[in-house]
């Protein structure tokens, strides 16, 4: 009897403290003028939006400030940047759906009800740790090791608050300004947590059909709360890389190669699933069940792209604003397409069939290569990145077979190979920030940190993975694996046939 309730006491004992010390973070931040500083994601204002109160804003955006000097232009510019960042969150969130069809189409289907579950608690779990732990450790207003490590803070702060004095309406507190008028701190939560979610769920794919429920929820836990944010805060929150001047516009590093890296880990430790390999080691492919519910994913998810990369230029108004963003949704797309057709042909020539998996992994591999850099690179290099991009796919495949590492829906080609590439890619074909005097530097200087925000990813994760499997926590027995995870681990059926014909559904 005991052992039905150890799994669910764990994950939520690890869970709720999680929480337990969000809130015990919230008590600091009330504590403060302004919780954690509101922040933001790329190139465009790495700081992200920082304390409306700043001295630097000018009259008008602070507090105490009457709402009439606010001019109509700069109020309009403010409006027109909270609604399409939020447009942008929504694009990026239903990402979600997407993931959890290329998942479920490339896996059995006695695994579906496990796999939609872990995509909806990657969000639930995350939208709320992000907001009592993670938002204030990837944006900090202030360090506990400077660079490294930021201080406490939970829960965002509105702005844009009037109030009335001596008759006369003020600022309570100001609508957020960086270097110009900005979105509202509620978009730009909205925003990171959608990216938060992202780079959690990527695990979700390398780790189908053979781990408990359970385990998967404490790693979502510690990957949206802690490991994730720290290592944001390394770059877009103003830590020890972007003094170096890496550059990850939109997060090819930042967020899809922790997410690659951390189902790299948690693949080698489960192992791979039953039948995977012969005693011999001879790879048995397992092919998934619905192909049409694969390519359905990665159509949402090359739109909800359209949220993740232009979304990041996070100031829209102005004649160059809406060209830059426009024009980072046409490298964007260049480069999922590249990527398409050469994984397609590189799949072609080497097993002799036009395989479409490959084709649909060849898109998410060119989005993945170009969000980088797609603010910073001509067209033709966009070709250039995600034809690369969608080569590394199909060599990334080929290689984690022949290391027999099982990767299901290739999360770590996907993600984590061409996440590697992004970075590297800045490097090689992006404009030279500030203070960096050539290309071969620059390269170096991209390559360093993608080393160490892989590393993080890696050994924080495969640590918490290895730890789960030496207490008997990580994966589900031999005989659950068999009868498929809806049954085993949630007591249900995704599709009716199944219930009545036991599995007609392979």
């Amino acid at each position: 009897m005991l052992q039905h309730f150890r799994a669910p006491v764990l994950t939520v004992f690890v869970c709720l403290g999680m929480m337990g010390v969000g809130l015990t973070l919230a008590s600091v931040a009330s504590a403060q003028d302004e919780p954690a500083a509101v922040t933001e994601v790329a190139e465009a204002t790495d700081a992200g939006a920082v304390d409306a109160a700043e001295d630097a804003a000018p009259v008008g955006w602070n507090a105490g400030d009457k709402v009439s000097d606010l001019s109509y232009d700069d109020s309009n510019d403010y409006a027109i940047n909270t609604l399409i960042m939020f447009v942008c969150a929504v694009l990026v969130l239903f990402m979600q759906a997407g993931f959890a069809m290329v998942e479920v189409g490339m896996n059995s289907a006695k695994n579906t009800v496990n796999i939609l579950a872990k995509n909806v608690m990657d969000l639930a779990v995350g939208v709320l740790l992000f907001l009592l732990i993670g938002y204030a450790l990837m944006y900090p207003g202030s360090w506990i090791a400077e660079g490294y490590l930021g201080s406490p803070g939970s829960f965002i702060s509105r702005d844009a608050q009037i109030e009335e004095v001596n008759g006369e309406e003020v600022w309570a507190s100001a609508p957020a300004y960086s270097d110009g008028a900005y979105a509202s701190n509620s978009a730009d939560f909205l925003f990171q947590v959608a990216f938060a979610a992202t780079a959690a769920t990527i695990v979700s794919g390398a780790v189908a059909g053979r781990m408990k429920f359970g385990a998967y929820l404490i790693y979502s836990a510690l990957l949206t709360g802690l490991i994730y944010p720290i290592s944001g805060s390394w770059k877009w929150g103003g830590g020890f890389l972007d003094a170096m001047g890496f550059q990850d516009f939109a997060g090819s590093v930042v967020v899809h190669a922790v997410g690659g890296f951390a189902g790299l880990a948690g693949a080698i430790a489960l192992g791979p699933r039953l039948g995977r390999y012969t005693a011999d080691g001879k790879s048995v492919p397992l092919p998934g069940h619905n192909i049409a519910f694969a390519a359905l994913g990665v159509f949402i998810l090359w739109v909800g792209w359209y949220g993740f990369n232009p979304g990041s230029q996070l100031t829209y108004s102005g004649a160059a604003n809406a060209e830059a963003t426009t024009y980072i949704a046409v490298t964007t797309t260049i480069s999922a397409a590249a990527g398409a057709i050469v994984a397609l042909l590189t799949g072609w020539t080497l097993f002799g069939k036009p395989d479409l998996t490959m084709a649909l992994n060849g898109v998410l591999g060119g989005l993945v290569a170009i969000t980088a850099n797609c603010d910073r690179v001509s067209q033709v290099e966009s070709i250039v990145i995600g034809a690369i991009g969608g080569a590394l796919v199909v060599i990334g495949i080929v290689l984690l077979d022949k290391l027999h590492i099982d990767d299901p829906v290739g999360a770590w080609p996907v993600h984590g190979l061409c996440g590697v590439w992004g970075g590297i890619a800045t490097g090689i074909f992006g404009d030279l920030p500030d203070g960096v005097e050539s290309v071969g530097a620059f390269i170096g200087i991209q390559a360093f940190a993608t080393l160490v925000i892989c590393a993080w990813a890696f050994i924080t994760m495969g640590g918490l993975f290895f730890l789960l499997k030496a207490i008997g926590f990580l994966r589900v027995s031999p005989e659950e694996e068999a009868a498929g995870l809806d049954i085993s681990e949630h007591g249900m059926h995704a599709y009716p046939s199944d219930a009545i014909s036991g599995g007609a559904i392979a």
